[in-house]
């Protein structure tokens, strides 16, 4: 019996497909994303911002007068202009603004990042727990949603603050974090209570299998999509959240971030003097949340078809 090589050909070439449906996936996800324009600036923006990040790190090593917060330029002792020693001028003291900018990207992805996925991991987690358990634990778990949900995230850092003085930059996130999972509890929990009564869920409960493995085997799977969209708007958030804290004098004072920056601008009071100084610090927390505002618009459209078909009609 003879074998047809291009069939056989086709046949080997057919079969990655079928045993990494994720990267097929991934792959269209991908298509779709990069005829979203929206999407495309933003995710441009983002890799500005996060080569801001990882250029943070050179200027220190280069000279020690270009550290953020330690350094200084021996020739300045006040607020300078734009020159070719500081780019984009010196602050009060005559650090580099420049060198600061950087640092700030820095500490905003890495608040932004760290509370929102610490925010989606303990949302997913209590909302599928909710959606599939139901009865005492859905009823528990969504009364303690409600009671989050309704305090403001803002004023409780600051309460705390002024009772327990300065907080790091982790205890910052993590307070964040706290304080922003409920509404993505919500959420998951919706899609949960949805997915518990496909076919495919009463499949594996009639094979044996643990409450454990149905949550985290066949349902995450299916939530995780919604999660990382949710995911990209509370980095927007934490950011925010982060920048205000720092302006209001709440921050870090061991670290250098955009809120700082404007807190120091306005303490010092060059807030209509230093426009160079001003300007930058205020351009980027818009421009960062912005982008990841844009991401995860063009993330949704990626995720639901109904917003493809919506558009297609346009």
């Amino acid at each position: 019996m003879t074998v047809n090589p291009s069939t056989q050909t086709s046949k080997i070439s057919a079969r990655p497909s079928k045993r990494f449906p994720t990267i097929e996936r991934l792959k269209e996800g991908w298509t779709i994303y990069k005829e979203n324009l929206i999407g495309k600036i933003g995710l441009t923006l983002l890799v500005i911002f996060a080569l801001m990040a990882v250029c943070s790190f050179f200027p220190p090593l280069i000279d020690p007068m270009y550290h953020p917060m330690t350094g200084v330029d021996p020739q300045i002792s006040h607020s300078t202009g734009p020159s070719w020693r500081h780019w984009l001028g010196t602050d009060f003291i005559g650090r580099d603004i420049l060198c600061q900018l950087l640092a700030g990207a820095r500490i905003a992805f890495m608040v932004g990042i760290s509370a929102a996925f610490m925010s989606i991991f303990l949302g997913t987690i209590i909302g599928m727990i909710a959606g599939y358990a139901g009865k005492i634990a859905d009823t528990l778990l969504m009364r303690l949603a409600d009671m989050i949900m309704v305090m403001p995230t803002l004023l409780v850092v600051l309460i705390l603050s002024s009772l327990f003085g300065q907080l790091n930059i982790w205890t910052i996130v993590l307070l964040i974090a706290l304080f922003r999972w409920p509404g993505v509890s919500r959420v998951i929990r919706a899609q949960t209570l949805s997915l518990k009564e496909r076919p495919f869920i009463e499949a594996a409960k009639v094979t044996g299998a643990s409450h454990f493995r149905i949550i985290f085997r066949h349902i995450m799977p299916n939530v995780l999509p919604l999660s990382l969209l949710y995911m990209t708007f509370r980095v927007t958030s934490a950011i925010i959240i982060e920048a205000a804290l720092a302006f209001l004098g709440f921050g870090d004072p061991s670290t250098v971030s955009w809120g700082m920056m404007l807190q120091w601008v306005w303490k010092t009071g060059h807030m209509f003097q230093a426009p160079y100084w001003l300007l930058p610090p205020g351009i980027c927390i818009s421009l960062l949340t912005l982008s990841f505002y844009m991401l995860g618009r063009a993330m949704e459209e990626v995720l639901d078809p109904r917003l493809r078909k919506e558009v297609a009609q346009e």
